[in-house]
């Protein structure tokens, strides 16, 4: 597998990268199709920041892309818990996969696992429990942020009046509006 490993206002040492890829190349016994993984460290220059050190990683493979983003005080603190959270989504991904290959058993939307020598235990999947259907309207972004406010909703689909694509408007963690709208 390729590793990627880049810095930003942080100098890369090599005892820092070896880290980094050893804990990577870990996963590989959970997902045995990944070819790439992009690892960015960054620290945070604000002194208001108490954890400063970032790491995100982006692994690549066959199937989906798999993204995580954690930080601490310190660098090799926070490479552990990005690499345990990609763990756990790597996990996870491996047990929907073969919830999947089995969906004729009786216990729909639950799953035994073995965890580590633990007793089996029972694990219940999310799943859809609610469809809602709505009809499209064309309105521009800035009509759909507003709909989207008066609703009290996260996000909003609607039509571009603008492209005429489907578009979706969504609150921000940091109070702002994105606006995601389909590639070419």
């Amino acid at each position: 597998m390729q590793t990627i490993i880049k810095g930003k206002n942080l100098e890369i040492t090599e005892a820092l990268r070896r880290y980094a890829e050893e804990k990577i190349h870990k996963l590989e016994k959970y997902l045995d199709r990944m070819h790439k993984a992009e690892v960015e460290m960054s620290v945070e220059r604000n002194p208001k920041i108490s954890n400063n050190h970032c790491v995100e990683v982006t692994i690549f493979s066959n199937g989906p892309i798999i993204r995580a983003k954690e930080s601490a005080t310190d660098m090799y603190q926070a490479i552990d818990l990005v690499n345990d959270k990609l763990e756990r989504q790597v996990k996870r991904l491996k047990r929907k996969r073969i919830n999947r290959s089995h969906q004729g058993s009786n216990q729909k939307g639950k799953n035994f696992i073995s965890l580590e020598g633990k007793e089996k235990e029972e694990i219940e999947e999310p799943r859809i429990v609610k469809t809602k259907s709505f009809l499209l309207k064309p309105m521009t972004p800035e009509e759909a942020t507003l709909q989207m406010e008066l609703l009290g909703h996260d996000f909003f689909v609607f039509i571009n009046a603008e492209t005429e694509q489907t578009n979706v408007v969504y609150r921000r963690k940091d109070g702002n509006y994105g606006l995601i709208e389909p590639g070419v």
